[in-house]
Formats: structure tokens, sequence, C-alpha cells
């Protein structure tokens, strides 16, 4: 029968405890939402709704083609030059995802004959980007320079080190600033992820990268999402001019993929602005986190110690993980949980959000819950 392994993969699943499945979410909710990574509580906007609906209202439903052909708008341009200057790079380019992003980024810059080195820790989307790319990958331990020293010595030819700059998992922040000096010594370029640093880290949310230094370099290469503390949708690659005129011409992810929504872009450009106006948005985001770190670890909770913001909490197991998840939203609060093969190590966590506009109150009630509800 057609696609009868199927039923022999969901059965290892439902016996593993790995079953997912969609919740489709109402419009307005009573939940305290810990889940999404809508870290500076932009998504709902007021300036960053009106930003949607003005661009909808002006370019229409959907860009209407790739990038190339008839999907870049002035809208976009606009978007890449402010993106630029905000994170301190010379150029930037922006994508329908931030995975099409960062498959964009490894694939068009790790030609045949190259090596990609690729931290064990990294997302998905930057773990498919080696897949897909067509020079060898070597993956070495997490956040290990040393390692990575080792791995591009045993190479001659063009290569890069890849890596998230924070990682989604457990919120631990990449040695950026070592990493950078190993490719610099062997000549290798160094692409990181900041999907989870930008609007959070560096000065006033710039993100990891020009919080390290690193900004505007003409070995590195930054990859953001614009789905997260931008609130909004779609991803971009930022860098050396040079580097993102190779992309137009050879990433395809961006030749043949169609251009972001114009409300996307819109959203966007509105958040972007919204945070150059008020900096200290990113400073809340991370205080928020420190707090739950806090008070988790003192009400005997095994939390990770956050380095931007997210707070990672382990759980006992996937069944556990999911029982502790189900609990908490039966008790008000929506908590991630993350699972194999989502987590690297496979220990189970609840994922929680720490957003910049999250009270006092609400943290507390936050802690009060996963607390009583412990599996």
């Amino acid at each position: 029968m057609a696609f009868g392994w199927i039923d022999e993969q969901d059965r290892a699943r439902r016996e593993a405890g790995l079953v997912r499945g969609l919740r489709p979410r109402p419009a307005t909710s009573a939940l305290l939402d810990l889940a999404s990574n809508d870290y500076l509580g932009l998504a709902r906007h007021p300036e960053v709704v009106e930003g949607a609906a003005a661009a909808a209202r002006t370019w229409g439903g959907g860009a209407t083609g790739s990038r190339l052909v008839t999907g870049t708008t002035e809208l976009h341009a606009e978007l890449e030059r402010e993106l630029a200057e905000f994170c301190g790079f010379e150029a930037a380019l922006v994508f329908s995802s931030g995975y099409a992003a960062n498959l964009a980024a490894v694939t068009a810059l790790a030609p045949h004959g190259s090596l990609v080195v690729s931290d064990a820790g990294n997302h998905a989307s930057l773990i498919d980007g080696c897949r897909l790319a067509r020079g060898a990958t070597q993956v070495v331990g997490h956040a290990d320079p040393d390692a990575v020293r080792k791995a591009l010595a045993t190479h001659d030819g063009p290569a890069v080190a890849v890596s998230d700059t924070v990682f989604s998992v457990d919120g631990d922040a990449a040695p950026l600033a070592a990493l950078a000096e190993v490719c610099r010594a062997h000549g290798a370029g160094l692409v990181v992820d900041d999907a989870h640093g930008l609007g959070v880290l560096g000065d006033g949310g710039r993100g990891a990268p020009h919080g390290a230094g690193l900004a505007g370099r003409d070995d590195v290469v930054v990859t953001v999402t614009l789905s997260k503390s931008l609130g909004a949708q779609g991803g971009a690659v930022l860098g050396p001019a040079r580097v993102i005129g190779h992309l137009v011409n050879a990433a395809r992810t961006f030749i043949f993929d169609t251009g972001l929504a114009p409300a996307a872009a819109g959203a966007a450009l509105a958040a972007l602005r919204l945070l150059g106006r008020e900096p200290e948005r990113a400073a809340r985001a991370r205080s928020v986190a420190a707090e739950l770190h806090a008070r988790l670890t003192a009400a005997g909770l095994d939390a990770v110690r956050p380095d931007a913001a997210v707070v990672s909490v382990r759980a006992p197991s996937p069944e556990g993980a999911v029982r502790w998840a189900a609990d908490c939203r039966a008790a008000g609060l929506a908590v991630g949980c993350f699972r194999p093969p989502s987590v690297p190590d496979g220990i189970s966590r609840l994922r929680l959000t720490a957003r910049g506009n999250l009270s006092g109150e609400q943290i507390e009630r936050a802690v009060r819950v996963i607390g009583d509800t412990r599996p």
C-alpha cells in the first residue's frame, strides 16, 4: 500500500510519546502566553498592526512573484536599508521566512570543495542548510571554539563556521567573539543565526553580533527572523554588500520563492522603528528572563540560566513534559513543550518566553502555576 510505512512510524511515535498535533488558537485568549516568540510583545502593538494594514492597503495581499520578477517593492528595499543600518551591516536581503534565509546563507556560501563546521546544537534550518550545501559538513561540540579550530585546521579550501547566536532550546549564547577569532585565523567565514538575539541582545536590541563587536565585519554574515522580537513574519540575511549580491544571484530560496508579503514587511518595519525609539524594550526582556530563572530556581525547579529571553525548565520525560504543559494550560498558562527530536540532547523541557511586556504579577503567577503542576 502506498505510504504504508507511515503507519509504522506513527505507531513508533505514539509508543515513544512523541506524537505532535496542531491546536488552532483563537484571536483572543485568557491564557497567559509564555509560549510564543513574541519577545518584546510587539505582535499586537497598534503601530505594528497598522504597519501591516497600511502595507496591505498600498501593495495588496501578496508580493505577486519572486523577488527577481515582481516580488520586490519599495517597501522591501526600505526594510532592508533600515534593518542593515540598525544592526550595523553594509546590506541586507529579506526572505519569506527565517528558515529560507538560513537555507540561503548556508547553501550559497558553501560551494563544492568547501567545509562547513556546524555546532551540534544548531537549529533545524541551519542543519538542513548544511545537508543541502555542496560542501562537506563537520558537526562539532556545542559552543566549542577549540573544536571549530581543529576542524578548520584540517581543510585547505573555502570554509565557513555556522552557529546560532542564542540556542533555541536552553537559551544559552554562543561564544561569538572566540568563534570569529578562530575563523579569521583560518581565513574562514562565520555565519550566525541571530533569530533569538535580535531585539533582545546588543545595544538597544541590535543583536548578539553587534554586542560582540562583529557587526560590519567583512567575514561575518548574520541571519535574522522578523517573526520573533519584531512580531511580524519573514527573515533576512545581513552582511557585506558583495555577499548579499551573491545571494541574489545564487540563493535558491531567494530566486525561486515568492517575496515576503507586503503586510509582513510593513509590520516588521514598524516594529523596527518602534524598537529604535524605545531601546529599553531589549533590556526589559532580559530582566524578565533573569527574574523568571531566579524565581523558578528558588522554587526548586531545574531551570537553565538564560543568556537572552529563552528560559528552559527540564522535565523528567517526554510524557511528563506533555502532561506538565497540558496541566499548565488547564491552569491558564501557555508554555512551550520541547521533546525529541527537537532537543539535541534528548532531554524534554518546558520552554518559556520571557516577554518584555510581562508584569511582575504575571511573572509570579507563571512561576506559581509551573511549580504547582510539576510532575
